[in-house]
């Protein structure tokens, strides 16, 4: 319902876009060459050579604009987020530009007109949010592309769907009231909500209201009411949508399809499917590549370092769990004495951890022991950004006390997480830490690993917490 109801705004906003892709282009082409300055005619560059790179970043805003979901529906409603999202989109677009425009030898664009051309690009989309906002609000007030919405229920799962419409009135989706059934003495439904009635004076109320879309959300004790509910409304020509009640499940990346005409709700699932997991694999293959050539001799530097000081092998590999619970060994440098954990068993290293070396003392502390990993990586048994990786024995222990701890192996354990550079790791908060690597994959996108990645830079080498 939402998406449809959408389509026709997004793809205005679109075209729209695009449009001012080319406009930003042609703007720029003369603020640089007749406004700004005062060129002699003979060093005005070709415009035609200009004109069909137009249309290259035309195609590639209407490319990149959609992959970075500016369209989706949580953006367009939320003006600081989209506005976010615009920005970034525009300077991956620039950036994209000037790395084609090095390539192409049989013509030397002007770089000053580039930058030209993201200012004008960001201030045209700018203006043009404000007005799309502003005449969506004008049509709205005259009664024009709204849906009027009616909720039948009486869960909880009433009152989340009611909380999340509250953000969808700029799109002209207005909730006309409730329904509830008659077990509504411990009704979760905000007060300010009209109650329109009963289910036996449903289709009046459809009447009355001009009811475009009807929504059923009951919980699992109003289930007997659906029987009922399909009698009457096969009365009406309203849409019917059904909202389940999916008690105590933690989603994880929610997806309805149809097979062969039957509805089918995917409650959990992992992102890295499709063109997601190939992006991720390309970034993970290409990023480990460079960083093993880049700190080569520093690896090398640390396995003589650890041949020197103390006796056993320089790198070991420990047994862990990855994507869908396979295992595979996590390959480390040797930080701890050889068969360090032959009196302790399977233990979390502490502070002041006796069985460590003195040399694994400064590896721990700055994550260098961890740099085999990148041979993983590369193997493709873990990725660059991901959950740490745990060991199978301390797994069986927290599947049983942490709520939802086996849902971080849908995707691929990593070298560096969201989790990890927010400084949950090492002996902190199980349930923090859970709670940051679900986040990370409920809203995972390869940005979101881009910027991880960064701010390992700044965060994620010394941390007190890595002993």
């Amino acid at each position: 319902m939402l998406k449809r109801h959408t389509q026709v705004l997004t793809t205005v906003l679109r075209l729209l876009d695009m449009s001012l892709a080319f406009a930003a282009w042609e703007l720029a082409y003369h603020l640089r060459f007749f406004w700004v300055n005062l060129p002699n005619a003979l060093m005005i560059p070709s415009h035609s050579e200009y004109l069909k790179a137009a249309i290259f970043v035309v195609v590639l805003t209407g490319f990149v604009f959609s992959l970075s979901g500016i369209y989706s529906l949580q953006k367009v409603v939320r003006p600081i987020k989209e506005l976010y999202h615009l920005i970034k989109g525009s300077f991956t677009i620039l950036l994209l530009t000037l790395l084609a425009a090095f390539f192409y030898r049989d013509f030397s664009f002007s770089r000053v007109h580039i930058l030209y051309f993201l200012i004008c690009f960001l201030i045209l989309l700018f203006i043009s949010r404000l007005i799309s906002k502003a005449s969506l609000r004008w049509l709205h007030n005259r009664g024009a592309y709204t849906e009027h919405i009616l909720l039948i229920g009486n869960g909880i799962t009433v009152k989340k769907f009611i909380e999340r419409l509250n953000q969808l009135k700029s799109l002209g989706i207005v909730l006309k009231g409730v329904v509830e059934t008659n077990e509504c003495q411990n009704s979760v439904v905000p007060a300010n909500i009209p109650r329109l009635g009963k289910i036996d004076q449903l289709n009046q109320i459809i009447q009355a209201n001009h009811i475009d879309q009807v929504f059923i959300a009951l919980s699992l004790d109003e289930q007997h009411y659906l029987t009922g509910l399909k009698e009457l409304l096969a009365e009406q020509w309203v849409d019917v949508k059904i909202i389940p009640e999916l008690g105590t499940f933690r989603t994880l990346h929610t997806e309805v399809e149809s097979f062969d005409d039957m509805p089918i709700i995917t409650i959990i699932q992992s992102p890295m499917s499709g063109w997601n997991k190939i992006l991720k694999r390309l970034l993970d293959i290409s990023g480990s590549f460079l960083v093993i050539l880049l700190f080569s001799p520093l690896m090398l530097l640390i396995t003589i370092l650890i041949k020197l000081s103390s006796s056993g092998p320089a790198i070991y590999g420990q047994e862990r769990m990855g994507l869908d619970g396979r295992k595979f060994r996590a390959l480390k440098f040797r930080s701890m004495h050889v068969d360090a954990e032959s009196q302790t068993g399977a233990v979390w290293a502490s502070e002041n951890d006796e069985r460590r070396t003195e040399l694994g003392i400064f590896l721990r502390n700055y994550s260098l022991d961890e740099l085999p990993q990148l041979f993983n990586v590369f193997k493709g048994e873990m990725s660059l950004v991901g959950p740490r990786p745990e060991r199978p024995i301390f797994i069986e222990q927290f599947k049983t006390e942490i709520p939802n701890y086996m849902l971080r192996h849908k995707v691929k354990a990593g070298i560096t997480g969201w989790a990890q550079i927010n400084g949950w790791r090492g002996n902190t908060s199980l349930e923090k830490r859970i709670e940051f690597d679900l986040y990370y994959i409920e809203r995972w996108s390869i940005w979101f690993d881009i910027k991880i990645l960064f701010l390992t830079l700044f965060r994620g080498f010394f941390d007190p917490n890595a002993y």
